[in-house]
C-alpha cells in the first residue's frame, strides 16, 4: 500500500502542530509561581506530558518533568494518577500469548 506524498506531508505537519500545542504547558514554562501554584489538574497534565518534558529537558535546562511551584499533595496525586494510568494502561493493549 503506497501512501501519497501529500498525505504523508499533511500527517507530518499535523503531528508537529499537535506536539507544539501540547508542549505549550509543560512544567517549568513560567506559567506557575509561588502566587499561582500548580494544582491537581496541572498535576495530571504534567504527568501525561512527562515523557515529552524529559526529552525537551535534555536541550533546555529550565524545563523539568515536575512543576516546582505546586500546591502539595493534590498536585502529587494528580501527577501520580497520570503516570500510572498513562504508562500502566499500555499493558492492557498488548496481546497476551495463549497457552
Amino acid at each position: 500500500m503506497r501512501v501519497s506524498f501529500k498525505r504523508l506531508l499533511s500527517i507530518s505537519l499535523l503531528v508537529i502542530a499537535m506536539v507544539m500545542i501540547l508542549t505549550g504547558c509543560i512544567p517549568g514554562d513560567g506559567r506557575n509561581s509561588h502566587q499561582r501554584p500548580a494544582g491537581f489538574f496541572w498535576g495530571i497534565w504534567h504527568g501525561w506530558m512527562a515523557p515529552i518534558s524529559l526529552i525537551i529537558g535534555i536541550f533546555d535546562s529550565k524545563i523539568r518533568i515536575y512543576e516546582v511551584y505546586n500546591n502539595g499533595w493534590p498536585y502529587d496525586f494528580g501527577y501520580y494518577i497520570a503516570i500510572i494510568s498513562g504508562f500502566g494502561s499500555v499493558s492492557l493493549f498488548r496481546n497476551r500469548k495463549k497457552k
